[in-house]
């Protein structure tokens, strides 16, 4: 890949991306302030462009907009190895507590949808996961060999996705969305694990790679009645170019493809201020195999290498199912109450746990709200606000031995947008 393409790539990324762990497992919890107010429980709920990023069906149906915002991300990470070693043959982690470095991050996001007749859209919505960062300022794994500090990986995730989307009739509408993914990369002070790679030079150090690839996403709305909404949608497996400069430390020889979800949902008004969503999203972690092969491999070279091939070590992580519960009160036609609650399954074990100090999410509750505001001449402010309490995931490793630990991470974040209908 030359090297114009990797810098017009990482700008692109940076501009649309957080280098912050996203919230459930790698997976931003909604796209907007709108969505991101009721727990991402959007996929039944036609109010805003950036819903297309849930349920491309919904274009159709929202008409003409335009919307812009920024988030201010800031995630508490890290672990704890407690003081239990037992010398070699086994690694260890040195004791004590370890949190992460950079704690705030701004990820904007993008939205635009145009009526091409009474029955039909096109729109643009542009935004991230995510992704996943950690960075320790010292050598955690030097109980393994000889490792640089910083030690901690930093991968971004960007989406650029055209909808196309058509009413069928008066009750449903269908929507398609060619996805556009960019992702990067950089890993730091995992030197002690070349000697278990089958590429020892791309393990570690190398700098910032990119990836790029694709998918479809798929949508239907069905309105039901005035008070019923029922909503689905499903994004294939985006297909993504292999992080060369990191062969030797994914499985697959550093590919890293982006997981296939799907969301089902509905949304009931209760009166015709007070409306109820609820949505089932899941996500398929264990399809990716650097992502969902197993962690908890014995890294020794005996038996061939456990980084980089199709079988090796990976994050050991499960699909998970994400339980999201949304209500808005329409107080007055210019003012907008929000709140939700959202609940994730585990993304990994416990024994999982020792490539996951790169990568601690944990975190499986969030608790919303937000606020909307109709300002005169018609254009809205939109604000949300997310609280994700500390969890803690305690574990052991069979390359630690007797040695116990647990990850930990707490986030919050507060959402600002910008829409006007035309």
């Amino acid at each position: 890949m030359n090297k114009s393409f990797r810098r017009v790539a990482a700008l692109a990324i940076f501009l649309v991306s957080a280098q912050a762990m996203a919230t459930n497992g790698y997976w931003s919890h909604g796209y907007g302030p709108k969505s991101k107010s009721i727990a991402g429980a959007c996929v039944a709920m036609a109010f805003d462009a950036m819903c297309s990023a849930t349920n491309p069906g919904s274009l159709a149906v929202v008409g003409n907009r335009f919307e812009i915002g920024i988030s201010l991300f800031a995630p508490t990470r890290g672990f704890v190895a407690d003081d239990n070693a037992m010398s070699p043959p086994f690694g260890a982690i040195p004791p004590g507590h370890y949190e992460s470095d950079n704690d705030f991050f701004l990820i904007p996001h993008f939205a635009y949808n145009r009526m091409l007749d009474d029955k039909s859209s096109i729109g643009i919505a542009v935004g991230g996961n995510g992704g996943m960062n950690t960075e320790y300022d010292s050598a955690i794994f030097s109980g393994f060999g000889a490792a640089s500090s910083p030690a901690g990986i930093d991968m971004k995730q960007a989406f650029v996705g055209i909808t196309y989307s058509r009413r069928l009739n008066d009750q449903h509408s269908i929507g398609i969305t060619p996805v556009l993914a960019l992702q990067s990369f950089n890993a730091q002070g995992l030197e002690p694990f070349q000697g278990v790679s089958e590429s020892p030079t791309k393990v570690t150090n190398n700098g910032t790679d990119i990836s790029y690839g694709g998918g479809l996403k798929l949508g239907w709305l069905w309105q039901v009645n005035d008070r019923l909404n029922i909503g689905a949608s499903y994004q294939s497996r985006l297909y993504m170019t292999k992080f060369e400069d990191y062969a030797g430390l994914f499985a697959e020889q550093g590919d890293f493809d982006i997981p296939s979800n799907y969301d089902l949902g509905f949304s009931y008004k209760f009166t015709p201020e007070l409306t109820l969503a609820f949505d089932y999203q899941r996500i398929n972690f264990s399809d990716v195999r650097a992502i969902g092969n197993r962690a908890d491999l014995i890294l020794s070279p005996v038996g061939g290498p456990k980084l980089g091939c199709d079988s090796c070590l990976g994050f050991g992580w499960d699909d998970i199912g994400i339980y999201k519960f949304g209500l808005q009160w329409q107080y007055r036609s210019d003012l907008a109450f929000r709140a939700g609650y959202s609940y994730s399954t585990d993304v990994f074990e416990g024994g999982q746990a020792l490539f996951n100090v790169l990568a601690p999410a944990v975190v499986k509750r969030h608790f919303t709200f937000g606020i909307g505001k109709t300002l005169p001449g018609g254009s809205e402010i939109n604000m949300a606000f997310a609280y994700m309490p500390e969890e803690k995931l305690h574990g052991t490793n069979p390359n630690t031995g007797p040695q116990t630990g647990h990850l930990f991470m707490d986030q919050w974040e507060l959402v600002v947008g910008w829409a006007t209908a035309f």
